[in-house]
């Protein structure tokens, strides 16, 4: 395959396949690609005219079936197919490696792109910046060749974490800048570094050819137990809102001579933010992607201010774009919140949350696409990982689609098959007419063809792939990115200025203990017993050794606890299933629980609740791991690193330590050089750190601020903001702004 390209003076250069069989128009000294080969100009292949001309004449021209195509979102793909992580079947679906050791497509990525129309692939792991490029250009100059040459939209989930949160969050081969988690950018409490982290992240993904990011992730994690809550800026409004507006901005906007029109062009990357209106109030805690977890409640009436960060934020937005592309609706039913048809149905199913708030009351204007696999029948057993038709589970696949439909969404997440929304389009006739339905159908058409048009594929949709590893993981970038780790590293506590601790020291860093667990889709993952730091990173500052009697100071590495709030044994031994969620790391005996679930499933267990029932977090280990290294260090500093991924209970270990430093998801460098005193810490708390299991218990699900924090034995309370430096409490700008009182019920 050959790509060839033509200059416009004064426009944009084309880029097309010599296999596609487009050829080039010559119009009033102009140069247009011909992507429907009919030897005429097209207003949609008039890159003169405006996003929304081209947009709206395009599909007039689609079929049905076209337009059913371009509302399907891919399940996830890895380049090559090979470097997957769905081995056998996924969702009743052989997973096909063809193609795996290549650039070239997979045989289910031609069979999707050709019989199925399908234009949206969402990229899992890329194998490097070339291999990702050479495979975009494979993907689209296939597509160009067909029906109208609608070019791919490729998206991913975030993949800059330093620390992958998801098996499926990877980068390109390891090349890709490095930053903190979301939960992390948050703790910098600064709008700058995550607007910059939107600037560099988006050049990156238009290098890998991605075009639209499926992320912020925007929900208040309002529940400190919930399991996507370091995907998230904290359960604080203002400052989510204030994140998510930086975030958007800085994917979106394209400036200068790569600014096509409205802030839009070759470095902007469509953002689609999640989860309207919130998902982070399930009730006790539990995630949505799982029948253990679907309800979202509200027992402090606060669901309104879940709304803010996307209203105030990413729907208003302080750069030329004005507003976040697409939204995706969280997989949760928002129990008792729909005040017209008074259902309880997942969000995108849902007319009220989708149509009359998001659409009528916001002016919403653009994509709203599914979660992923909404569509799918339920999985046999409400802790296994499939299908999400919470609330209408009775439904056949194409009945949901046409609830979908009408609720008002565009796109379905995790659909690979256009044949049942064609016959949710069939259905529409049979109620409204062919006519009301092909409007319908073209008004999704119309917003999902905008967010490719105002990217500039449809005149250059290819990459050169020695260009892509130029810029993919530049110098330049991989220092912003470690900049921002250290300002997101946070210190809670630092017994009589124990750090800095100059280089040269010796240190004792005893190995953890990691239970076997599994991963997000399920997968085994072993037990282990390893370093939890790298020692040879380790040996650029300090000398190790193995003996704590050899050792000045000792840094043990743990985590926050962890748990999903459901036991299979539990149900197994005749009860419902339902356990608590702990943050602390001893066994938990959940005596302060409500009494009644808020909301139980008559198709399983109308009661949820968990109260006076135990559990032991897997991570448990930790715990004993300080206090084993407390007592081998006879007196002298111990230094906790906690990766937290969501607040936990330090009351267990916090006097016997001398320092706790709080992570989000930072490179090993980054740690130490806060604990050497190279670099100062700055990060702030952007969440709270409940005092006990009680105060969790009692917190409403869907009230921020609204926990007793813990008080450690320097008198520092650990609240929302707070956090230290060399010199003690840091109060800056930044505390002055957002700084928060616990809210009392």
């Amino acid at each position: 395959m050959a790509i060839k390209y033509v200059k416009n003076e004064g426009g944009p250069t084309l880029g097309y396949s010599t296999e596609s069989g487009v050829h080039i128009l010559e119009v009033d000294g102009k140069y247009f690609k011909d992507l429907s080969k009919d030897g005429k100009l097209d207003k949609y292949e008039d890159w003169r005219l405006s996003a929304e001309e081209r947009a709206k004449d395009l599909a007039s021209k689609m079929t049905i079936e076209q337009i059913a195509g371009l509302m399907l979102y891919s399940s996830h793909q890895a380049i090559p197919a090979s470097k997957g992580f769905f081995p056998g079947t996924f969702c009743g679906k052989s997973f096909d490696e063809s193609g795996a050791n290549s650039s070239d497509l997979s045989d289910q990525q031609k069979d999707f792109l050709i019989n199925d129309d399908l234009r949206h692939v969402l990229i899992t792991t890329v194998e490097s910046p070339e291999v990702a490029a050479k495979w975009n250009n494979n993907a689209q100059s296939l597509v160009e060749g067909i029906g109208l040459g609608i070019p791919i939209n490729n998206s991913s989930d975030p993949r800059h974490a330093s620390i992958a949160s998801a098996e499926f969050n990877a980068g390109a081969g390891g090349a890709i800048s490095m930053w903190p988690e979301t939960l992390g950018l948050a703790a910098t409490f600064n709008p700058d570094v995550v607007k910059e982290f939107g600037e560099v992240a988006s050049k990156e993904y238009r290098a890998l050819g991605i075009t639209t990011a499926l992320s912020p992730q925007i929900d208040l994690a309002t529940d400190p137990r919930w399991m996507r809550f370091n995907g998230t800026f904290g359960e604080d409004p203002k400052l989510t809102t204030d994140l998510a507006r930086s975030y958007v901005d800085g994917f979106q906007t394209s400036e200068k001579e790569n600014e096509t029109a409205d802030g839009w062009g070759y470095d902007s990357v469509n953002a689609m933010v999640k989860h309207w209106p919130g998902g982070g109030s399930g009730e006790g805690g539990r995630d949505a992607h799982w029948g253990f977890g679907k309800y979202a409640v509200y027992p402090g009436d606060n669901f309104d201010e879940h709304l803010i960060p996307f209203t105030e934020g990413a729907f208003k937005l302080s750069g030329k774009t004005k507003m976040a592309s697409a939204v995706m609706p969280y997989y949760t039913i928002s129990y008792e919140q729909d005040h017209e048809a008074k259902e309880n149905v997942g969000n995108s199913y849902n007319k009220y949350i989708v149509q009359t708030l998001l659409r009528e009351k916001y002016g919403y204007e653009g994509v709203v696409c599914t979660d992923w696999m909404i569509t799918a029948d339920e999985p046999p057993t409400v802790d296994t990982f499939s299908g999400k038709p919470w609330g209408v589970e009775h439904l056949s696949v194409a009945e949901r689609h046409y609830k979908v439909l009408m609720a008002g969404v565009d796109q379905f997440g995790g659909n690979n098959e256009a044949g049942p929304i064609i016959e949710a389009y069939k259905m529409g006739v049979k109620e409204y007419g062919s006519e009301f339905m092909r409007k319908r159908f073209e008004q999704s058409a119309v917003r999902l063809l905008l967010n490719i048009f105002r990217l500039g594929l449809f005149e250059n949709p290819y990459l050169l792939p020695e260009k892509s590893a130029e810029i993919v993981g530049n110098a330049e970038f991989m220092k912003k990115g470690y900049d921002a780790q250290l300002k997101s590293l946070v210190l809670l506590k630092n017994h009589e200025n124990v750090l800095p601790l100059q280089k040269g020291k010796t240190v004792y860093i005893p190995k953890r203990y990691i239970a076997e667990g599994r991963s997000w889709f399920g997968h085994v993952i072993p037990e282990r017993l390893e370093y939890p730091i790298n020692l040879e990173i380790v040996k650029n500052y300090y000398n190790v050794t193995d003996n704590p009697d050899e050792a000045d100071f000792a840094i043990v590495a743990i985590s926050n606890p962890e748990g999903a709030g459901y036991s299979k044994e539990d149900f197994e031994t005749g009860g419902t299933g339902y356990v608590p969620i702990s943050l602390q790391y001893k066994p938990y005996k959940a005596v302060y629980a409500r009494e009644k679930s808020i909301i139980g499933d008559p198709r399983e267990v109308l009661d949820r609740n968990y109260r006076n029932k135990s559990f032991t977090p897997p991570n448990t280990t930790d715990l004993d791991l300080i206090l084993e290294t407390k007592k081998a260090m006879k007196g002298k500093p111990v230094i906790v690193s906690l990766l937290l991924s969501k607040p936990a209970v330090v009351e267990e270990f916090e006097k016997e330590v001398d320092v706790i430093l709080a992570n989000f998801g930072v490179q090993d460098q980054a740690l130490l050089d806060i604990i050497s005193g190279k670099s100062e810490p700055s990060g702030l708390l952007p969440l709270q750190m409940p005092a006990n299991m009680k105060t969790v218990e009692e917190q409403f699900e869907d009230v921020p601020h609204d926990m007793d924090c813990h008080t450690d034995s320097e008198g520092n309370i650990y609240e929302f903001a707070f956090g230290l430096n060399w010199q003690g409490i840091i109060n800056d700008g930044r505390t002055e702004k957002y700084k928060k009182e616990k809210i009392e019920k």
